[in-house]
């Protein structure tokens, strides 16, 4: 047991979090996401946080991650396949929880689904959760922790 630090965090999540460095990319998935074959064919790290919000999960990141300030884009959701113009319930509360929660707030972009998936094959890791609303997948860049 450690203080101040959000239980949502897994012990395996913890260290990936801290074994992560400048600009490598973070996946929070939704229950539906293909995370764990995408994680296995690329070899980046996965993790399970079954019956968790995908945003609790990035609130609970963001309180010890800092989003990349060196880059346009530090966050990125998938687009609603056939209404790319659509924002999904679950990407406005993201944005929320960024505003709120991120030492660098930044406006979050979109792609398509099959890019999101391309982007996801580069992640450091994948972070599944029990996310069932649709498109709650998020993948956000680290920034550099500054003293």
């Amino acid at each position: 047991m450690l203080r101040n630090i959000n239980p949502l965090l897994s012990p395996d999540l913890l260290h990936i979090l801290a074994a992560m460095g400048h600009g490598d990319d973070l996946v929070i998935a939704d229950a539906n996401y293909p995370g764990e074959q995408i994680a296995r064919t690329n070899g980046c790290r996965y993790v399970r946080l079954d019956g968790i919000l995908a945003t609790d999960v990035l609130k609970a990141v963001l309180e010890l991650m800092p989003l990349d300030d060196f880059v346009k884009d530090p966050a990125y959701v998938m687009e609603v396949v056939g209404d790319t113009a659509e924002i999904p319930p679950v990407v406005t509360e993201f944005q929320s929880v960024i505003k709120d929660a991120a030492d660098n707030p930044a406006d979050i972009a979109s792609m398509n689904r099959f890019a999101f998936y391309e982007r996801s094959q580069n992640a450091y890791a994948i972070v599944q959760t029990g996310e069932r609303r649709l498109y709650g997948n998020i993948i956000v860049k680290k920034g550099v922790v500054r003293l």
